[in-house]
């Protein structure tokens, strides 16, 4: 199948949760294949995130491969979380996260200052797409903020990011290290 073919199988995700929060969410159809494809998810999750409820404090999922035992034959993957920044355990071990081909950081509304003083019930988040510098291979990373309405607030890219340029590709990277 060539990439054009293959751009048209959409990427879908189904939130799940555990005790009324978010645990993560199945990814189905098939992997986003770019930058820009990582972020449009990261949109469609920020998106999850401004439901009232499903998501309490900032969270970081991380992205694996596997996929549960009883899913859609179409599930090819899912974002699993790892922890929330406010637990006390939020940096332990988690031997998935070397091999992960990405990470998301998730803010609620009520732990994000909204970019444009017109918006409210805004949440955000951030992608890291870990590169192998030593290889030529760049960190890339995308960030969005949404309204609860969907309305996308703002979307950037970025492809050779320093990860300590930013508070969250930063933590991204120290968990990735860990």
């Amino acid at each position: 199948m060539d990439y054009t073919a293959r751009s048209l199988v959409p990427i879908g995700l189904t939130p799940f949760h555990r005790d009324g929060q978010l645990r993560g969410m199945l990814i189905s159809g098939r992997w986003p294949d770019t930058t820009l494809e990582w972020t449009q998810t990261l949109v469609a999750s920020v998106r999850i995130a401004c439901r009232p409820g499903f998501l309490r404090t900032t969270t970081v999922f991380g992205v694996i491969e596997d996929r549960p035992e009883h899913c859609d034959p179409d599930t090819v993957g899912m974002m699993l979380a790892i922890g929330d920044t406010s637990s006390d355990d939020f940096v332990r071990e988690n031997p998935f996260l070397a091999h992960a081909p990405a990470l998301v950081m998730l803010h609620p509304p009520s732990q994000t200052r909204a970019s444009l003083p017109e918006c409210s019930d805004v949440a955000s988040g951030c992608v890291l797409l870990p590169g192998v510098p030593e290889l030529g291979l760049e960190h890339r990373a995308g960030w969005a903020e949404a309204e609860a309405d969907g309305t996308v607030v703002t979307l950037r890219n970025q492809i050779g990011v320093d990860p300590n340029s930013d508070p969250d590709t930063a933590v991204l990277a120290m968990l990735l290290a860990a």
